[in-house]
C-alpha cells in the first residue's frame, strides 16, 4: 500500500479537469479554508466535535480566536480535544495542504455550503471538508451506493451487470469504493450505460489505489469523479477504508450489497446506512454460498430488503423513469475497429476466453496498452471481462 510509480496518475490526468471549489456554491475565504484544514488535522477532534465548535463560534477561523474557557463550556467538548488547537504543527500541515489544493485545483465541499451533498448533510459525522475531482453533479439526482466483496463470484458479476442495465432508464448516480470485485464491476457497468459514477477513496487524490484500476480513472472523470476526506499524504490503510464507508453510506438514498462474506467492509457500510435511516438492500444466496452469508444475515436480521432484481429497489424507492429514458451506451451490431482492436477480437474469436497475459503475448501488446485496449472494447460492447483477468467476446 506504499508509494508506487502509479501514485501520481490521478493528479496528472485530473489536473486537466477544470473544477470549481465548493461545487456551485461560493468558495470559502482562504483564511476560513485554512482554519477548517487546521481543525481537520487535530487528531483528537472528530467531525462531530469540529462542527460543534464551528457552530458555536460562527466560523472555522473564529474557533482559533475564541477563549479556551469559552470553548470548554460547549457540550461534550473537553480539554483533551482542544489540547492541540494552537499547536503550530497543525498550522504548518494545513498550509502545506492548502498549497496542494491550490496547485492541483482540488475541488472541495464545506459542510455548511449549499453545494455540500444533500444526503451527507444529514449525517452528523459527515466530513467538515470533502475533497473531489471530476465532473460531479448530484443536485436533484437519484443516488445509490453499491458495495460488496472483493472476491466476487460469476453470479455476483452477472447480477451487477443486469442490475445496472435495468436501472439505467432511471439515470441514477452510482456510488462505490473503486476497489476490487463488486466495486469496480458496478462502476464499469455504470460507465458502460452512460451513468454518472463516483468512487469514494480511502486515501488522498495524489494516487490511484489499487493501481490496476488506473485505466478506469479518465472515463470515470468524464462523467463522475472521486470523493475523499483524506489529505494528499494519506495512505490506503485499514482505518481510512473504515472511515470511508460512512461517506459511501451517507451520500446515497439507499445502499445495495451484492455479495458479502460473514464479515467485511460492505457490511459495515450497510449497517451505517441503516443507522442513517437509509434503505438497505441485499441480494440473497444459498445458505452454502460463502459470499452470500453476509447478505443473508442482513435480510434475516431485517436490516436489509431482499433484492432479486432492479424493480425491487425501484418499487421501494418509488422511482420514476427519467424523461430521456436513460443515456445508455448503445450496443452496436457492427463496430468500427482499428487494426489492433481487430487483431485482439480475432484472437478471442479463434481461441475463446483468454487471460490478459495471453492476449498481450499473442497480440504483441504491452500489458498496460492491452488493458487499456480491452477496456475500450468493453465500453463498445465487444468483449466481456471475467474474473481472474479473463476476457471473452460479448
Amino acid at each position: 500500500m506504499g508509494k508506487s510509480r502509479n501514485d501520481n496518475f490521478l493528479l496528472t490526468d485530473m489536473d486537466r479537469q477544470d473544477v470549481k471549489n465548493g461545487g456551485d456554491g461560493p468558495e470559502l475565504p482562504e483564511n476560513e479554508l485554512f482554519a477548517a484544514l487546521r481543525l481537520q488535522h487535530i487528531p483528537n477532534l472528530g467531525d462531530i466535535s469540529a462542527k460543534k465548535l464551528i457552530a458555536h463560534c460562527g466560523s472555522p477561523a473564529a474557533v482559533f480566536t475564541d477563549k479556551m474557557q469559552v470553548l470548554l463550556k460547549i457540550d461534550r467538548i473537553g480539554s483533551a480535544m482542544l489540547s492541540g488547537l494552537h499547536d503550530p504543527v497543525h498550522a504548518r500541515a494545513a498550509e502545506r495542504e492548502l498549497n496542494f489544493i491550490r496547485k492541483h485545483r482540488i475541488g472541495y465541499y464545506y459542510y455548511r455550503q449549499h453545494s455540500y451533498p444533500y444526503n451527507l448533510q444529514h449525517c452528523p459525522d459527515g466530513p467538515v471538508l470533502l475533497f473531489y475531482k471530476g465532473n460531479i453533479e448530484l443536485e436533484g439526482k437519484k443516488i445509490i451506493s453499491v458495495v460488496g466483496t472483493r472476491n466476487m463470484t460469476g453470479r455476483g458479476r452477472d447480477f451487477c451487470h443486469k442490475f445496472i442495465e435495468d436501472l439505467a432508464v432511471y439515470e441514477p448516480v452510482i456510488i462505490s469504493g473503486f476497489a476490487y470485485g463488486v466495486d469496480i464491476c458496478v462502476q464499469r457497468a455504470a460507465m458502460a450505460h452512460g451513468l454518472q459514477t463516483i468512487g469514494c477513496l480511502a486515501h488522498g487524490l495524489n494516487r490511484i489505489y489499487p493501481p490496476e484500476h488506473r485505466i478506469y480513472a479518465d472515463m470515470i472523470m468524464k462523467n463522475g469523479g472521486f470523493f475523499t476526506e483524506q489529505w494528499s499524504k494519506s495512505l490506503p490503510v485499514r482505518e481510512n477504508f473504515l472511515r470511508r464507508n460512512r461517506i459511501i453510506a451517507g451520500l446515497s438514498q439507499a445502499t445495495v450489497v451484492i455479495e458479502s462474506g460473514e464479515k467485511g467492509g460492505s457490511l459495515v457500510t450497510a449497517n451505517l446506512a441503516a443507522e442513517y435511516n437509509r434503505e438497505v438492500f441485499a441480494v440473497p444466496g444459498r445458505t452454502t454460498d460463502v459470499f452470500s452469508r453476509g447478505c443473508n444475515a442482513l435480510i434475516r436480521s431485517q436490516k436489509a430488503h431482499l433484492l432479486t432484481a432492479a424493480e425491487d429497489l425501484v418499487y421501494m424507492l418509488n422511482w420514476e423513469a427519467t424523461a430521456s429514458g436513460g443515456r445508455g451506451v448503445q450496443k452496436q451490431l457492427f463496430v468500427d475497429l482499428n487494426p489492433v482492436e481487430q487483431r485482439v477480437v480475432q484472437f478471442l474469436e479463434d481461441k475463446g476466453k483468454q487471460h490478459l497475459d495471453e492476449i498481450s503475448i499473442h497480440c504483441d501488446l504491452p500489458v498496460s496498452a492491452c488493458s487499456a485496449l480491452l477496456f475500450e472494447l468493453e465500453m463498445k460492447g465487444v468483449i466481456c471481462p471475467l474474473p481472474g483477468k479473463l476476457f471473452e467476446l460479448a
